[in-house]
């Protein structure tokens, strides 16, 4: 149920470009720390559901994952975004970006959108 999005955008030159390699900035929801260098990215599930069939167990599950992209500038934030989903169309569908914002908190600039990954069993 956990699609393979840190493996692909790892594994891409343009992605580890911009985030790094060792580690590669790109942190399942809640494992970034508060001191990560700028920019990176982040991602969580949101949803999805099981491929159902009548009379046997699904062999594929959707998963939906919101991924958001921190920042300094605008720029850097829309860079990694095309890096990212360059990278991420050959494996999954994009389906929706959620936009462009500023964190209070932080002053970042993030970049979010999400992507529906079909993931066999």
């Amino acid at each position: 149920m956990t699609p393979p999005i840190f493996q692909v955008c790892a594994a891409n030159a343009a992605v580890t470009a911009l985030l790094g390699t060792g580690p590669t900035r790109l942190f399942p929801f809640g494992e970034a720390s508060q001191d990560v260098a700028l920019p990176y990215a982040v991602w969580q599930i949101v949803g999805g559901q099981p491929e159902n069939f009548l009379g046997q167990a699904p062999d594929i599950d959707s998963v939906m994952l919101q991924v958001d992209v921190y920042a300094d500038d605008v720029a850097g934030a829309r860079e990694v975004a095309r890096a990212l989903r360059d990278a991420i169309q050959g494996h999954a569908h994009i389906v929706a970006w959620r936009g462009e914002s500023r964190d209070d908190d932080t002053n970042h600039y993030r970049y979010s959108f999400d992507i529906e990954w079909w993931v066999q069993r």
